[in-house]
């Protein structure tokens, strides 16, 4: 069953009318998976509606570049390919100069370096192309890859989304466990470990998904990594795991695990809303939503421990003062 499109009927050119030829490229174009030249896109139109021609399939490819629907890519073919942009996060291509095949990744460094360089330029950035060209495993050892295609890749997207997720489940257990052992307050001690059994029960069931997911392609373990997140690879939590080895009092066992709640509950936010719906995008929303439940936990309970800390303070100033009459 083909997937829901968008509605995009308030798009069209600056200063142009709505077009029923247009509009029937566009939702042509958007049912696509992987790389169409204007002249595979042309001959896709031609089977639908023989009355479009030629010029207007290229002038609608234009304007979807224009307005973002579509990027412009060249794989050293001679032509120029487009792929949909709409809710296909901006993503980068291994391209090879031998068979002209090209692989896709998407990287969170890369992304953050552009967007700096950009930033210290005052630059607006509209759209950024990192076209990476050479010579694919195929082509030098000989070696015959398994197929890809559009069922795919969405698996490959899933499995390393929740490649991503277990990490920082992982992660996550081991900082509450660790924070358990370091609290001194015993309401803390007992949420840290409230934490750690969640961090666990979450684990098992992604652990368990995983395994469903790599039953349905014999392949999916070897297949190429799609997503490239160097801060993720060991668990959002990898760092806070770490600096709790060097000590710290409850105050700031909690300020540490805020610090990283919000980052994971962002970053699976940012890069979940920016994908088509699919199980990976499932994935990254749902594990969002469970960061936000553990961030608000959190902040609440340190606002209650710096209150306990101020009434503490109260009666020993107190007590302090009935010492000295």
């Amino acid at each position: 069953m083909d997937a829901p499109l968008p509605d995009l009927s308030n798009l069209h050119p600056v200063g142009g009318k709505r077009s029923s030829k247009r509009d029937r490229i566009l939702n042509l174009f958007l049912r696509q998976e992987g790389h169409l030249s204007a002249d595979d896109l042309f001959d896709l139109v031609r089977r639908v509606d023989p009355g479009i021609g030629r010029a207007t399939v290229y002038r609608t490819l234009q304007w979807m570049v224009e307005a973002g629907i579509a990027r412009k890519v060249d794989f050293g073919e001679g032509r120029s390919r487009f792929e949909p942009a709409y809710r296909h996060p901006r993503h980068f291509h291994l391209i090879c100069t031998k068979c002209h095949q090209s692989s896709e990744f998407l990287s969170s460094d890369v992304e953050s370096l552009m967007e700096e360089v950009a930033a210290s330029r005052g630059f607006t950035a509209a759209q950024a192309v990192v076209q990476i060209y050479g010579t694919c495993d195929d082509c030098r050892t000989g070696h015959k890859s398994p197929p890809v295609d559009g069922a795919t890749t969405k698996l490959v997207f899933a499995r390393d989304a929740l490649r991503m997720a277990i990490a920082t489940e992982r992660s996550g257990l081991e900082f509450y466990t660790r924070a358990a052992t370091l609290a001194g307050d015993s309401r803390g001690r007992s949420m840290f470990k409230r934490l750690a059994e969640e961090e666990g029960h979450h684990l098992s069931q992604l652990e368990q998904r995983y395994r469903d997911l790599a039953a349905k392609d014999p392949h999916l373990e070897t297949r190429p990594t799609f997503l490239f997140f160097k801060g993720a690879a060991n668990g959002l939590f990898d760092a806070g795991a770490e600096r709790l080895r060097h000590g710290v009092n409850d105050e700031q066992a909690l300020l540490i695990g805020i610090k990283c709640e919000r980052g994971s509950h962002q970053f699976f936010k940012r890069y979940g809303e920016r994908f088509e719906e699919s199980e990976g995008r499932q994935v990254f929303l749902e594990f969002a939503d469970e960061e936000r439940a553990h961030l608000n936990l959190l902040m609440k309970e340190y606002r209650s421990l710096r209150q306990r800390q101020g009434r503490r303070r109260t009666r020993k100033g107190v007590g302090a003062a009935k010492l000295t009459h």
